[in-house]
């Protein structure tokens, strides 16, 4: 056995590291479009068609289905994008009631170059309360019985009564939960969005992309470049589903909930190659939140909230001292 020195141990790994970093900031080209420039923006407005979503289901539900809140609130987000940045090209998904899976829209995204991905839905509990009134009442016959005699002459005889019973109408009390909250894609999830990578599962044919064509998937620089890009991804997601989250609670003065890290991942947070953001702009199921949902007012202000968001964050990315600035402050767990 010999002994090595500390500077001779370590100036090696200083070379490895120096030569790991360049490798970084070499490949992740490969896996981001152009930081500092929003030119597309992809606004995709939850279920449609044969799939209705989630719909209002309680007592004094206007009996609203999902799907056309949010095709409604995405058309004036379109609207009101394009008149705040005339410059930049903005792609709804859909403009009408009709069906694209989940894959679809991922492709959908992916094929026009998208910058940035946000989805519109509306929210709803797993499960109602269920009450119960009297509407009326109704006579109900029923029996009772008693044995005479012994023996071979025993027998049972029946008496017949009657009684006043309530009817009772049953139905779903509205939940009381209110307000917005924005998904991301969780943290944990970064293993996942490198697996998608190295499958070539991301929603578009890899095979005619010529930046993919020469890529190998199991080298080093590879995962190197695929992790960094993962941990760009969730970064500038968050950045993007607070600034939302903040104009919405500004501007429109209802519950904020939050920017939440979706644990079971939906697949256009997973595929989509662009931060992407899922808004819950509500909840179907509660009283107030539904009727404001299907207002003008109500899609109004979350058009243009999320609209300030979306301006507000081009730039802090279009604007590198504000990006650097702001970094610190909208770090998770700050």
């Amino acid at each position: 056995m010999f002994e090595l020195k500390k500077s001779q141990l370590f100036y090696p790994l200083r070379i490895f590291f120096f030569s790991l970093s360049l490798l970084l900031f070499v490949n992740v080209g490969t896996f981001s479009q152009t930081p500092h420039k929003i030119k597309t923006i992809i606004i995709d407005p939850g279920h449609g068609g044969s799939d209705p979503g989630t719909h209002g289901d309680y007592q004094g539900t206007l009996g609203s289905f999902e799907k056309n809140i949010t095709l409604a609130i995405s058309m004036k987000l379109v609207d009101d994008l394009k008149k705040a940045m005339p410059d930049v090209n903005i792609i709804p998904s859909r403009t009408t009631d009709v069906f694209m899976n989940v894959r679809e829209k991922a492709q959908f995204a992916n094929e026009h170059h998208g910058d940035l991905f946000v989805c519109i839905h509306a929210d709803a509990v797993a499960s109602l309360k269920t009450g119960s009134k009297i509407v009326g009442y109704k006579t109900e016959v029923y029996h009772t019985h008693h044995y005479v005699g012994k023996g071979k002459s025993r027998k049972k005889v029946y008496t017949r009564h009657t009684r006043r019973v309530a009817i009772r109408h049953y139905y779903k009390i509205p939940t009381s939960r209110k307000g917005t909250s924005t998904l991301i894609l969780a943290a944990r999830q970064t293993n996942d969005k490198i697996k998608a990578l190295e499958e070539g599962d991301l929603g578009y044919n890899t095979e005619d992309d010529d930046s993919t064509a020469n890529i190998n998937y199991d080298s080093p620089e590879y995962k190197a470049s695929a992790l960094l890009y993962s941990q760009n991804y969730f970064r500038k997601s968050y950045q993007l589903a607070s600034l939302i989250q903040q104009e919405v609670a500004d501007e429109t003065g209802r519950p904020n909930l939050g920017v939440w890290q979706r644990q079971k991942g939906l697949w256009v947070l997973h595929a989509t190659q662009m931060p992407a953001v899922l808004i819950e702009t509500g909840f179907v199921d509660n009283y107030d939140d539904e009727r404001y949902l299907n207002s003008e007012k109500g899609q109004d202000e979350i058009a243009q909230a999320i609209t300030d968001a979306l301006v507000k964050y081009r730039k802090m990315v279009e604007t590198p001292k504000t990006l650097a600035n702001t970094a610190s402050d909208n770090t998770p767990g700050k």
